[in-house]
């Protein structure tokens, strides 16, 4: 069965929203998938509005750019949605029917009447996920929020493995096949300072992923994207058949 997701990542500067994207996109194709990514930023300092926009398949995919109309919204920094600090305002902008929605945030957000009336409209799910606390919890810093979404969309799509996301986390920090961007090589070297050795530092984002990854599969998140997966595929199909 075919499976696609196009994913938009929100968040600031600072937090690793491009890392993110290589990093679960990465994961995807080790485990056989296709992706690819675009990023979108302007000016490389911390808090920021950093968008990317990531597209997911178990079959081959041929579109690039920005994403309009996306299946999964993940929103790194809960400023995005209270202080508009995205490129794509209501921040929901496009979400397909019965999209998903996942939020870093400990506890529900009060939404605006209207956002909340339109979300409802869409019958969008909306995922709370304690990322940031999760970073601070398990590996002691709040630089690893980034690997907690990671670790939640890749239960999420169904598209990764546990081990495909360890070896693309593996290789993100032992730099090999990435060339980072001035302000995104910055942001390693903070996180890299904050560890003695590249070996911990690998070790505590993995963990910090696998605690994210397990939350969704607790709160049952990843049949919500099944579900999902089965009505885009059969929408495609119906179209298919409507052409013939």
């Amino acid at each position: 069965m075919a499976i696609r997701y196009n994913i938009r990542m929100a968040g600031v500067g600072g937090q690793g929203v491009v890392t993110a994207s290589h990093i679960f996109s990465t994961a995807v194709i080790n485990a056989g998938g296709e992706s690819t990514i675009v990023p979108f930023y302007g000016s490389e300092k911390r808090m920021a509005p950093v968008e990317s926009y990531v597209r997911v398949s178990n079959e081959p995919i041929y579109e690039i750019g920005e994403i309009t109309f996306p299946h999964i919204l993940m929103v790194f920094h809960p400023q995005c949605i209270t202080h508009g600090k995205s490129y794509t305002n209501p921040f929901y902008y496009g979400l397909k029917k019965e999209g998903v929605v996942l939020i870093n945030s400990n506890t529900p957000m009060n939404l605006e009447p209207d956002q909340a009336a339109e979300l409802k409209d869409l019958d969008a799910k909306i995922y709370y996920l304690p990322a940031t606390q999760m970073s601070l919890d398990v590996a002691g810093i709040d630089l690893a929020t980034n690997m907690a979404m990671v670790g939640a969309i890749g239960a999420i799509t169904g598209l990764s493995t546990l081990e495909a996301t360890g070896e693309a986390v593996k290789d993100r920090f032992l730099g090999k096949g990435f060339v980072v961007s001035g302000g995104t090589a910055a942001l390693d070297s903070v996180v890299e300072r904050k560890f003695k050795k590249k070996a911990e530092l690998i070790e505590k984002n993995l963990a910090v992923v696998k605690a994210g990854w397990d939350y969704a599969v607790d709160n049952g998140w990843t049949l919500g994207a099944s579900s999902m997966a089965d009505q885009t595929t059969s929408a495609a199909t119906k179209a298919v058949k409507a052409s013939v």
